[in-house]
């Protein structure tokens, strides 16, 4: 099955592939010819998976995914949440996001996190949606060199490893995103 992920991130595809498997074909918005920003306007991970998902079936006639992700801490009323992705503000940069959360995080003995992910699915007209999560924690610094955003300060519950310390297989099995794909995959399937 061939289907568009709504996304050039190289590294979430690389991810989402290895996650489906041999019996689906992924194709970018760059190989399908979308070269815009897709629209990200919502005030939820769910809205915006959905706002991303419809405009490339709508403009490119393709069925398609697309994921909102967020990671969610407790001692701060939930932030970054929906904003992750540019939490530091624009230009949109996972160290700066990163700096910017263990400011914030200074002092705070509650380190409790939660990433988020909602997998919307544009197939044949009709619409579904998919999530995972995934609980940790944040930790006082960068640790490890794998995955990408905010995978070096983020200690999955149960682990002595941040996801940026994870193989993607084991990042797969356990995060947030893993566990949306799966979901899609056993959909799909």
């Amino acid at each position: 099955m061939k289907i568009c992920f709504a996304t050039n991130n190289k590294k979430k595809i690389e991810e989402v592939k290895s996650a489906l498997g041999p019996d689906f074909t992924i194709v970018s918005l760059e190989e399908i010819g979308c070269h815009e920003e897709l629209p990200e306007t919502g005030d939820t991970l769910h809205h915006n998976a959905f706002q991303k998902a419809r405009y490339v079936r709508e403009h490119y006639g393709v069925d398609c995914f697309a994921d909102d992700t967020g990671l969610e801490v407790e001692a701060l009323d939930g932030e970054p949440g929906v904003y992750s992705g540019r939490y530091a503000g624009e230009p949109r940069s996972d160290s700066s996001n990163i700096e910017l959360l263990l400011e914030n995080m200074k002092g705070q003995s509650n380190r409790k996190a939660k990433f988020k992910t909602v997998i919307a699915l544009v197939l044949e007209g009709k619409e579904y949606a998919f999530e995972g999560i995934a609980e940790g924690e944040i930790i006082h610094e960068l640790i490890g060199s794998g995955g990408f955003g905010y995978d070096p300060i983020f200690r999955p519950d149960d682990y002595d490893k941040t996801f940026a310390q994870l193989s993607m297989e084991e990042k797969n099995e356990i995060s947030h995103r893993g566990k949306a794909v799966k979901a899609l995959a056993d959909f799909l399937k």
